[in-house]
């Protein structure tokens, strides 16, 4: 089993696990592994460093590390760390919205109307509405939140 780490074209990261270099390889070449994020197809792989387990090691605390980011640009320590864990938290709240609501697909509007005006019992609900259709619920004091959910997130993987 082979473990990447991986990054879309907006940055993202995220570890890709594979059966041999040749599989990732692979599934690159056909468009198969995408960002879980956004969904991008432009996927790098990025340098990684195995984990070495050196008891009685010390570490270097006098010094703190410059780590290189994107076009020539420096990120100071904890950055990287702190853009992970925020994109980990955005990662979970996809997650709950999707297993605490409803998919109405193209009847969001529809639907979300019916909630509204009582004639359908209140629940928390997702779908696809067009700009126009979320100004018109706007307009009529219907709270609309707009959610970008990456398509992986669509079918369970497992």
């Amino acid at each position: 089993m082979k473990v990447f780490d991986l990054r879309c074209a907006l940055e993202h990261t995220f570890e890709g696990w594979f059966g041999s270099e040749d599989d990732y390889l692979s599934q690159q070449t056909r468009g198969l592994v995408t960002c879980p994020v956004c969904g991008g197809t432009e996927i790098v792989r990025m340098p990684s460093a195995p984990r070495l387990n050196l008891s009685g090691a010390t570490s270097r605390t006098d010094a703190a590390p410059a780590v290189v980011q994107g076009q020539g640009t420096v990120a100071p320590p904890g950055a990287i760390e702190a853009k992970r864990e925020l994109q980990t938290l955005w990662l979970k709240a996809v997650r709950h919205i999707m297993a605490n609501t409803e998919d109405v697909g193209s009847n969001f509007a529809e639907e979300a109307r019916r909630i509204h005006y009582q004639e359908a019992p209140e629940r928390n609900i997702r779908g696809t509405v067009t700009l126009e259709e979320t100004e018109a619920l706007a307009e009529e004091g219907i709270d609309v939140m707009p959610l970008p959910i990456p398509a992986g997130f669509k079918d369970t993987l497992q």
